[in-house]
């Protein structure tokens, strides 16, 4: 069966569909004939990736951005695993954000990336397996690869996807603007914890980002020497820390990885991760909204197939 290649052209603010023709050369040049779907809405990433999987295709090859990615991956799993052993996953980076690019060696390298998964080369990587509840109401079940957080990270991502006027003026900048305004204005909520049998009870926090990938939104290594193929999820827990901690920081600080020694920032290991907290804290999953507290997060180790 030929690769399903399902294409995002709005990723990028539009990026990925001007540059879709230059890729679909090189890569039928590489692979030979390939299957195209092309996204029409929000969504349309697992929708295409489901019925692809359904009618036998099992190595997917996704071009945007990681929300792009996320969908495609969501469409190809079971229930806490893959739909089956040959199913394989590949990314080409063509949007705004492309941290699972980055994590595989090809951020910005789009003939690079191309050219290893012609290679054939494989590698296998962790994923995040999140419960929590859903927006519409009942229970929802999705992976994330980059990382899943809650309150004022999800907040900041959420509010990002859904300002009309602020995408206009560009993804990163509509980022930094958010980023701004929750981190001035999103209250500290308690929460009870249980990382593995650890647990905290009633904790003042600002946010939590259970992260899969060393650097994330952009650039920043938000989880300092974090590895994806070990098990193992690195917490990055942002207490009740004063706002002008953070405001004022240098903007070095979180693409430096220095917000870890901060005496109100925890940051540990674990594979399991349990939440109770307010309804009202959303739920982010590699930058995408898909609930809110309460939240159970596990990790998969080494469940996804990577070609590239």
């Amino acid at each position: 069966m030929t690769p399903k290649v399902i294409v995002n052209p709005a990723a990028g603010q539009g990026a990925s569909g001007k540059a879709w023709p230059a890729i679909e050369a090189r890569l039928r040049a590489a692979l030979g004939e390939i299957d195209v779907g092309m996204t029409a809405q929000a969504g349309d990433e697992f929708a295409l990736a489901r019925q692809a999987l359904a009618d036998g295709h099992e190595h997917f090859i996704a071009v945007g951005g990681d929300g792009t990615m996320n969908g495609v991956l969501n469409g190809i799993m079971g229930d806490g695993a893959v739909a089956h052993d040959g199913v394989r996953l590949s990314v080409i980076p063509a949007g705004t954000s492309n941290e699972m690019a980055r994590a595989l060696g090809v951020h910005g390298d789009q003939a690079g990336a191309i050219e290893n998964i012609a290679s054939g080369r494989e590698q296998f990587i962790d994923l995040l397996q999140a419960d929590c509840a859903s927006i519409e109401g009942g229970q929802r079940r999705h992976y994330g690869v980059l990382a899943i957080s809650w309150g004022g990270a999800a907040e900041i991502v959420h509010r990002t996807n859904n300002s009309r006027f602020l995408k206009k003026i560009g993804g990163r900048l509509s980022y930094y603007v958010n980023t701004l305004v929750v981190t001035l204005t999103y209250p500290n909520r308690k929460c009870d914890l249980i990382i593995d049998d650890r647990p905290m009870n009633d904790v003042l926090h600002y946010s939590g980002l259970i992260c899969n990938l060393e650097f994330l939104g952009g650039g920043m290594r938000l989880a300092p020497g974090a590895d994806h193929a070990d098990g193992l999820a690195d917490f990055l827990f942002f207490k009740d820390i004063a706002r002008r901690d953070i405001i004022l920081q240098k903007p070095s600080w979180l693409f430096e990885g220095r917000h870890i020694e901060h005496p109100k920032v925890d940051f540990v290991r674990g594979r399991t991760f349990a939440v109770k907290g307010s309804p009202e804290a959303l739920i982010d999953a590699d930058g995408e909204t898909i609930g809110r507290l309460p939240l159970s997060v596990k990790t998969l180790k080494q469940a996804l197939r990577v070609i590239g």
